[in-house]
């Protein structure tokens, strides 16, 4: 009777790698949420309500919350997907965990900055860089290392697409904020076509069924 103690350990080693980072990368994700709650200190000033004191506070923190949950709920996507993980793919991960655990610092600078255009900019420039960080990621392991060969190549591309439209909408808003609106409309209209294009790819995957 065959067990895992007779398999050579070379035939393990990869799938070690990649729980060890999903191990890790969770950790990362559930601290950064951790952390994002701790930041918020509301302070009652005169002539204040308490809504006035809250309300801009917890609007961050939700909106982080949610995009820290869009982010990793689109790393569980690429880790479920893959065999293997290489020293590449592991950098980009890490990079990627080094701007998720940044985001409490982020928001707490928009929170003290929250009168002024900067704060905003500053917020949406570090999304922006996180969710095409996670693209990153997705184009080498499913593209260039072939890390999730079961994978459907044409839903590879979509999700790719998915992930490549999220910053380039934020990314406008940052610009729109900075009063740059050529590129503001830049960013938007190539977002649009992502959108457009995944759409396209959807329909004729639904139709190739």
């Amino acid at each position: 009777m065959n067990s895992r103690a007779d398999e050579p350990v070379i035939d393990r080693v990869g799938q070690r790698h990649l729980d060890r980072l999903v191990m890790l990368s969770d950790g990362i994700f559930a601290i950064a949420i951790t952390l994002s709650a701790i930041e918020i200190r509301p302070e009652l000033k005169p002539g204040q309500s308490l809504w006035q004191a809250w309300s801009g506070a917890l609007t961050v923190y939700f909106l982080s919350f949610l995009l820290i949950g869009v982010i990793w709920v689109g790393h569980r996507r690429i880790v479920s997907h893959l065999r293997d993980i290489d020293g590449i793919g592991t950098a980009i991960n890490l990079l990627l965990l080094s701007l998720v655990a940044l985001m409490p610092v982020v928001i707490r600078f928009s929170l003290n900055d929250a009168t002024q255009d900067m704060g905003f900019v500053v917020y949406a420039v570090a999304i922006a860089v996180t969710f095409a960080c996670m693209a990153a990621l997705w184009f080498h392991v499913a593209f260039i290392a072939h890390l999730a060969p079961d994978l459907e190549p044409q839903l590879a591309r979509i999700w790719l697409l998915e992930m490549i439209a999220a910053p380039l909408i934020i990314g406008a808003t940052a610009f729109y904020q900075m009063h740059l609106k050529p590129m503001a409309l830049i960013l938007t209209l190539a977002a649009v076509a992502m959108w457009l294009s995944k759409g396209w790819m959807e329909h004729l995957r639904k139709r190739g069924r």
